[in-house]
């Protein structure tokens, strides 16, 4: 894992790890191959972790969590994590 060319490397905290393992499984690559772009706190605005989906309903409560941005193969992916639950893709991110 690594960032951008010019800045420095954040520490990859477990759940981040985590991100890079199950994106590295689902593209079939070496986690190697995957870039850690950002790894951000944030609070939620709700249980949906930034990524809702039509009709479904969610807890209203702020949960901290964490935006974790990955690239590979000149694509980028957003994970999301918060409230206890573990990185997963969000692939259209609403938050």
């Amino acid at each position: 894992m690594s960032t951008s060319p010019g800045e420095p490397t954040p520490s990859p905290s477990p759940v981040a790890q985590q991100a890079v393992s199950d994106l590295a499984g689902t593209l079939g690559v070496d986690e190697g191959d995957i870039t850690l772009v950002e790894l951000e706190e944030v609070t939620w605005r709700d249980g949906s972790l930034g990524c809702a989906q039509s009709g479904k309903m969610y807890t209203q409560a702020l949960v901290d969590g964490q935006r974790i941005v990955l690239s590979a193969g000149g694509r980028r992916y957003e994970y999301h994590s918060g409230g206890g639950r573990d990185a997963f893709y969000c692939e259209n991110p609403t938050q």
